[in-house]
């Protein structure tokens, strides 16, 4: 009798733990957004990136990983008008002094340690590949019912892209681009 509810009690202690299982949320990529900014000592650019796919993993309500595809060859300009530049701006950043999009079309997010920062804000340090160097950014992360938010920087020159930098190239002048962009990215699930 003993044995019988030492399996009983096993058996609802496993069940409440399945319920509490690992769980994916695959991000909408239609509805999901990066935006991005771009700045120089003259001004600024900005525009969008679309995702290929991504997941967030979650074990009950609590954000275990996530990792996350970008289609690089999605690159957009915003600020600029057909005919104003925007082809040419586009064209540049899929090229090799950028993004090289034809060798590296995709870049990757991997989420490696995540720590509960505040109610439902995450602290996550994550792999971020470019151009297939791979280097660590860290962020926070709002997570909520069917979204997740966050904005970062990104130092371009850690990935190889150093056309028009300030800190390794010397007399620019107005002609610098500065190193960070900055990423806003708004997931949709």
């Amino acid at each position: 009798m003993r044995n019988f509810k030492t399996i009983a009690i096993a058996l609802v202690v496993a069940l409440t733990t399945l319920t509490v299982s690992a769980q994916d949320k695959k991000i909408n990529t239609t509805t999901s957004k990066i935006n991005w900014v771009g700045k120089k000592v003259t001004g600024e650019h900005s525009g969008t990136i679309s995702f290929k796919d991504g997941v967030l993993k979650f074990k009950g309500e609590k954000l275990t990983g996530g990792i996350f595809t970008v289609d690089m060859n999605s690159v957009a300009v915003t600020d600029l008008k057909a005919g104003e530049g925007k082809e040419k701006l586009e064209g540049h950043l899929k090229a090799d002094d950028f993004f090289g999009t034809a060798k590296h079309p995709t870049a990757k997010l991997v989420f490696k340690t995540l720590k509960a920062k505040a109610a439902n804000v995450y602290t996550v340090t994550a792999d971020l590949t470019i151009k297939n160097i791979t280097k660590p950014v860290t962020f926070d992360l709002t997570v909520n019912k069917n979204s997740a938010t966050t904005a970062f920087k990104v130092d371009r020159t850690k990935y190889d892209i150093t056309y028009k930098s300030g800190s390794v190239f010397d007399g620019l002048g107005d002609a610098a681009i500065y190193d960070d962009f900055e990423l806003t990215v708004d997931l949709r699930f």
